[in-house]
């Protein structure tokens, strides 16, 4: 198998005032596809598992993986998996979640602002680069918020991805330099919650 870039499911400039067009080609078309590259030169030597997945080289901490190329999955099989994620958290339209879905996320985190707060808050606060995450923990069958560094996955840790923000500098510096917090504070303009709702339906239906 060749890892291959995803195409967006909407224009380059579809995600404006949120993020502007140069934004989304760089990120998309440099950034992501230049971890699509590494991660296929990293599995060049390795054709017993160069047809595997991206999800299954990441999961239980990269234990099918050979121990030569475990940082570059890690790191270039990361930031593969971590942007389609993140592509497909994006609406160009302004979406609310479903009632039920609203429900949960009241349920696990007390109101639907609470939960707002606190993934904004990992998001803000994560040191230097990396992720913000909302997963469904299949062990304890609970959502979990949390950030995470580079582009490390919540894959590798058994915990399943429903939304998540990139905070890598390069993800939106073009339009918000160094106010980070204005940049978080417009993503949820944009979320795309029938996906989000999508990936927790199916997480939750399997585990």
């Amino acid at each position: 198998m060749v890892h291959i870039l995803p195409q967006l499911p909407y224009k380059y400039d579809a995600l404006k005032p949120f993020l502007d067009t140069q934004t989304m080609q760089l990120h998309h078309g440099k950034h992501h596809q230049t971890y699509v590259d590494k991660l296929n030169e990293a599995l060049k030597k390795y054709p017993l598992i160069a047809d595997k997945k991206v999800e299954e080289l990441l999961e239980n901490n990269l234990a099918i993986v050979p121990e030569e190329i475990k940082t570059a999955i890690k790191n270039h099989g990361g930031g593969h998996v971590n942007h389609t994620i993140f592509w497909e958290s994006l609406s160009p339209s302004k979406q609310d979640p479903s009632e039920t879905f609203k429900a949960l996320l009241e349920k696990e985190f007390l109101s639907f602002e609470k939960f707002k707060e606190m993934f904004s808050n990992a998001a803000i606060t994560q040191f230097g680069s990396g992720w913000a995450w909302l997963v469904y923990n299949k062990k304890t069958k609970m959502l979990e918020v949390f950030n995470m560094p580079n582009q490390n996955s919540p894959i590798s840790e058994g915990k399943l991805p429903l939304l998540t923000l990139d905070v890598w500098e390069h993800a939106y510096y073009l339009k918000y330099q160094n106010r980070r917090a204005e940049y978080v504070q417009a993503f949820w303009n944009n979320v795309n919650w029938q996906k989000v709702e999508e990936r927790y339906n199916s997480a939750h239906k399997v585990h």
